[in-house]
């Protein structure tokens, strides 16, 4: 199969390319490569792809790996058609799977605008692109983000979920009424992902954990929201690109064009607990700051993942021990970020 998978550089992207690629599919990744967070830590993931960062930088040329031979990567600003388009002239894709995005739930806040450009020109530049070219399933990244501060758990993708609380979430929601329209109009197979809470190697420098590990190493206090009294549904990365790939790889079959999904632990567990297990992981204790809630945030999340488990027989299984141990060696091997 051929593959397009956006986001390619950050953190699900590079995960995904590197599993599918493994799994022998051929697959092209595109990023622009923005510098919300360290551009280092994309390019490292593109290097242990097999793409250098001068290869990478080059704006609409298309680079091969000098590690796997099929994978190549692009350059591209998917906010421009022109681009876009370009893109898939160039190549027929069977599957795009579509993480790139303005990520940040309280970066949206203050920098409204990059995300109108970047999770919604895109993400119809995108469709527009799927409407003109044969593809046979769209599967796209939403987010736990557009249940808001629902007080019904665990969520589940019948709730309402008309109050988002951030831009962002706003956003997200946006995409999957979109992505609804278009099956709807021009019978595209598509399916929303509602991600919860992703960590692990090679993650983003801004999610919380990242950042409780660069402070508790260099002895500087952790912010700790709400005064800790938060709960989340928190997902370790090999488990979402298994639950990810297995939708990309299954054939399409009967089924309505439009799916909505979470992909989650299925667990909720409390920030204060997450926070002593990464603490016996790096074998140094936090100094906390506690903090009220901030805007855009939620005190909890939890995902029903029963459809997701029923139809791709997904099944995630790390627990919070063994994730936050994986991430704490990776990063003390590699301090990036």
């Amino acid at each position: 199969m051929t593959i397009l998978v956006t986001g390619a550089a950050g953190f699900i992207g590079y995960h995904l390319s590197k599993s599918l690629l493994k799994a022998n599919h051929r697959v092209i990744g595109v990023d622009s490569i923005n510098d919300y967070y360290s551009v280092d830590l994309k390019y490292a993931r593109l290097k242990d792809l097999g793409v250098s960062e001068v290869d990478a930088s080059l704006d609409g040329l298309e680079c091969s790996s000098e590690l796997y031979p099929n994978f190549s990567f692009v350059k591209v600003d998917l906010a421009d058609n022109t681009a876009v388009e370009k893109l898939f002239k160039r190549t027929t894709f069977d599957k795009v799977c579509h993480l790139a995005a303005q990520a940040g739930v309280r970066y949206s806040i203050k920098n409204p605008g990059v995300y109108i450009q970047s999770n919604l020109v895109a993400f119809g530049n995108l469709l527009e692109a799927l409407r003109h070219h044969k593809v046979d399933h769209f599967i796209y990244a939403s987010s736990s983000s557009v249940y808001g501060e629902t007080k019904e758990v665990p969520f589940k993708v019948d709730q309402r979920v008309d109050h988002p609380i951030s831009l962002y979430a706003a956003t997200k929601k946006a995409n999957e009424l979109m992505a609804h329209t278009y099956s709807h109009l021009y019978a595209i197979n598509t399916t929303g992902l509602r991600f919860f809470t992703v960590y692990g190697p090679w993650g983003r420098p801004d999610m919380a954990y990242y950042l409780f590990t660069k402070a508790i190493l260099k002895g500087e206090p952790i912010k700790v929201f709400n005064q800790g009294e938060m709960r989340r549904d928190f997902t370790y990365i090999d488990d979402i690109v298994e639950g990810v790939q297995r939708i990309i790889e299954q054939p399409i079959g009967k089924r309505d064009t439009y799916k909505i999904y979470n992909i989650g632990n299925h667990k909720t567990e409390t920030l204060m607990d997450f926070i002593s297990t990464l603490e016996q992981h790096l074998g140094k204790t936090a100094v906390k700051e506690y903090l009220p809630m901030q805007p855009g945030d939620v005190s909890q999340t939890y995902a029903d993942v029963s459809a997701l488990e029923q139809d791709y027989g997904y099944a995630p299984n790390t627990s919070i021990d063994e994730g936050l141990k994986r991430f704490a060696k990776w990063y003390l091997e590699h301090r990036i970020g």
